[in-house]
């Protein structure tokens, strides 16, 4: 009796796009098919917004200083990029997925978790929902998708990586907790640099190493995530998809490998962070009027500085601009430079331009 009364495995879909922003410009310009391009600005303080495949051959990826990049791939291809484009075709993909279940959490324009437990075409086998989506996806706009199907977040997350590009793959309830523990903490979904140099102080080196960790030394050495990191390492996420979560707030932050102390560095480092939050803000159709920086020295002491506009950010070229203002001050810095971080606060809907249709996705 008590196995039919217990709810029944969740089942959790991580659909990726390959390449997003790259796979688009492929897609609207014959010429760049089969060519190793990247999205973003070639000048000297331009970042890798996104690299094709081709690109990534030669080590070329996302975060990348365009110099450095060019450097590795002479032949690599500069295309600038198109937010307005990026954000109707993630449109695109969004109204698909509200064909099989209105439980959509949006991450970026480009990746969304989907809880399918119960959806909407009735389908029993989650793997199978999973090609038929990313399948509509091809159809509908010409790009790859790939999926990660498992019974929680953070290893449906994981499991999308497995087979990428154009692939998917599933963790079950039998294989979750094993995946884990061979996997180096480091390839975990959650776990940056920092932390990661952290556990690996620690003697912490894959997920049986974090496994063996009590629950009294993870908070003690990790805080609040401290609980987050004990579940994961069994297989365990009980984190729900939320499709309306209401936010103050949209941020991102990276500890870098070496201390920053010019403001050039710096900048490049921020980059990846604005087109994080902006994507963010862009798939979720919000606007926002505040923006903060924050700064973390080499002493572990911080900074955030912040400015507010009387209206919402009409576009990233404005974001970045606001960066910049609130960054240069700082330099030259007293110490090191150890983190950075933008978010974006006092949030608002953006008003739709005409699109009754975006009800479905949400």
């Amino acid at each position: 009796m008590n196995e039919i009364s217990s709810p029944p495995v969740r089942k959790i879909v991580h659909v990726d796009m390959d390449a997003f922003y790259a796979s688009v410009e492929q897609r609207d310009n014959s010429d760049l098919r089969g060519k190793p391009i990247a999205v973003g600005g070639s000048a000297a303080r331009g970042v890798v917004a996104a690299a094709s495949y081709e690109a990534r051959k030669f080590g070329v990826h996302s975060a990348m200083p365009s110099v450095t990049a060019k450097r590795k791939c002479p032949d690599l291809i500069f295309v600038p990029p198109r937010f307005a484009v990026y954000k109707a075709v993630s449109q695109q993909i969004r109204e698909i997925f509200a064909e099989y279940t209105p439980l959509i959490e949006p991450l970026s324009l480009d990746e969304a978790y989907l809880d399918v437990t119960q959806n909407l075409k009735g389908m029993t086998v989650a793997t199978e929902l999973a090609l038929e989506i990313r399948a509509k996806i091809k159809q509908v706009t010409g790009l790859n998708a790939s999926a990660g199907i498992s019974y929680n977040k953070f290893l449906a997350k994981m499991a999308s990586d497995l087979n990428k590009p154009n692939g998917q793959a599933v963790i079950t309830p039998k294989n979750g907790p094993a995946f884990v523990e061979q996997l180096p903490v480091r390839k975990f979904h959650g776990v940056g640099p920092a932390t990661t140099e952290k556990m690996h102080q620690l003697g912490i080196e894959t997920g049986a190493d974090l496994k063996e960790k009590t629950l009294e030394f993870l908070i003690e050495h990790f805080g609040k995530s401290g609980p987050y990191f004990y579940g994961i390492a069994r297989g365990i996420d009980e984190r729900q998809v939320k499709p309306d979560r209401v936010r103050k707030s949209v941020g991102a932050e990276d500890t870098f490998s070496q201390d920053l102390h010019a403001f050039e560095p710096a900048r490049e480092g921020l980059q990846p962070l604005i087109e994080k939050v902006w994507g963010y803000c862009e798939a979720n159709g919000i606007a926002a009027k505040t923006v903060t920086l924050k700064v973390k020295y080499a002493d572990f002491s911080q900074i955030t500085r912040s400015k507010t506009l009387p209206a919402p950010l009409p576009a990233i070229a404005d974001l970045e601009e606001m960066v910049n203002l609130l960054l240069a001050p700082i330099f030259p810095p007293r110490k090191g430079i150890r983190l950075l971080g933008v978010a974006l606060s006092s949030l608002e809907g953006r008003a739709p331009a005409a699109e009754p249709q975006m009800r479905l996705a949400f």
